[in-house]
């Protein structure tokens, strides 16, 4: 960036999605529309000339898909990318490999093609911009490019300790660059965890589709959080976009889990925040808070309150963090028990489970 300005290029086939994007960052002192191409063969040219600081790409495009171009882009001038896609529910599956391939976040497009739809987004579309330009592309690239494997194995022997280890909680927080992070950690964990309740800054019909495609690819069972369902041995729940998960205690049924459509907390709706702290009344001390890669301070609080009642609590070092938010804010209240590399967060948790 020179001086505070971000320079922001739109990739997209819509003339009057162009316009509005631009009339849209262009409010904004801080961000700076470099220019803005129908197609990403127009992009490529242009890269050089425009040297963006922050992409805003269309998946579905003439000449050249938005997945082939972030591909290509990564590959050779990776460059932070925010999806501006069509709804979640026609697209998600496109859109949750975009962010695999490295995107660093996602906007859905209005459904009505219409200057006030496209301005009551406005908001997120700046706030995602901005978080964007702030991001470690090294590392982003580094995960975007291959998984990451644990340094230290989860053995047979460590994985017998945990069998009668069912009545702890593990509560996992994680925002930008997220998805990559969450999927590095699960894939590596057993089967035979407590469970584990995740929160994601993810769109509405996003995060079905995202534990879907994780549970094809992991020992424990995955899904998206239902309401009123019970905690299992082994399942790790994802809380569906747009909703609150809290967990929840009775004396006939044990941990289950609550979906509230309660206001947003840090502006964000499901909000780890909410999560920490719903597992703190239940757990007490009968958990591990996990704070990952993401931007601003949503789950500092909650994590300082797992921490203070005697939780276990990790967050995740800057260098592999995408974005060093969420955990240095954490860091900062005295919130974290231990900081370490995400490629260390596997053992890491199974460890805590023994303490």
């Amino acid at each position: 960036m020179i001086g505070n300005k971000i320079k922001v290029l739109i990739i997209d086939d819509s003339a009057l999605v162009r316009e509005l994007l631009k009339r849209i960052l262009s409010k904004d002192q801080e961000i700076e529309v470099v220019g803005s191409t129908v197609d990403p063969i127009y992009a490529i040219k242009k890269l050089k000339e425009f040297k963006p600081d922050v992409i805003t790409l269309d998946l579905e495009m003439p000449r050249m898909d938005g997945l082939t171009f972030l591909r290509k882009l990564m590959a050779v001038i990776p460059t932070p990318v925010i999806i501006i896609s069509s709804r979640a529910e026609k697209g998600s599956e496109i859109s949750l490999k975009a962010l695999e391939l490295g995107a660093i976040d996602v906007v859905l497009k209005p459904s009505a093609m219409l200057q006030s739809s496209f301005f009551d987004i406005e908001e997120e579309i700046i706030i995602k911009v901005k978080s964007a330009a702030k991001v470690n592309m090294t590392e982003l690239r580094k995960q975007a490019r291959k998984k990451i494997a644990s340094r230290n194995e989860v053995t047979p022997a460590t994985i017998q300790l945990l069998q009668s280890n069912t009545d702890k909680i593990i509560a996992i927080g994680a925002s930008t660059g997220g998805t990559v992070a969450i999927r590095s950690i699960l894939e590596q964990l057993p089967a035979n965890l407590p469970g584990i309740l995740i929160v994601l800054h993810m769109p509405v019909g996003f995060t079905s589709s995202y534990a879907e495609s994780l549970n094809a690819s992991c020992r424990l069972t995955v899904k998206e959080a239902v309401n009123g369902e019970l905690l299992r041995k082994g399942f790790a729940y994802i809380a569906p976009g747009g909703k609150h998960i809290l967990l929840k205690k009775s004396h006939q049924k044990g941990y289950f889990i609550s979906l509230e459509e309660t206001p947003p907390v840090n502006r964000h709706r499901p909000s780890v925040d909410v999560l920490f702290s719903s597992v703190t009344r239940e757990a007490k001390n009968n958990c591990i808070g996990v704070i990952l890669t993401g931007m601003g301070n949503d789950g500092a609080n909650g994590l300082k309150e797992m921490h203070d009642n005697g939780a276990w609590t990790i967050a995740q070092d800057e260098k592999t963090s995408i974005v060093y938010g969420m955990p240095k804010q954490a860091i900062k209240l005295g919130a974290v028990d231990e900081v370490i590399p995400l490629q260390e967060m596997p053992n890491a948790i199974v460890q805590a489970l023994q303490k």
